[in-house]
């Protein structure tokens, strides 16, 4: 599975894109993207997905299932 952005909910802050070990998460048209098929949800890397942990706005990074 993947994590995505909940656009409505995205302030563009930008913490989450530098977070991520899989280079999964861009800037497109003024808003951040995850690309479900760069995105592991950290596995390997942190014991939870880092986009969900830095982002400033409670429940914007969630599971895209």
């Amino acid at each position: 599975m993947a994590y995505k952005i909940v656009a409505s909910q995205c302030t563009v802050c930008g913490a989450c894109e530098f977070e991520c070990p899989n280079a999964a998460i861009r800037l497109k048209n003024d808003m951040y993207i995850i690309d479900p098929k760069k995105c592991t949800e950290c596995e390997g890397h942190f014991d939870t997905p880092r986009c969900a942990e830095v982002c400033p706005v409670e429940n914007t990074c969630v599971p895209a299932g």
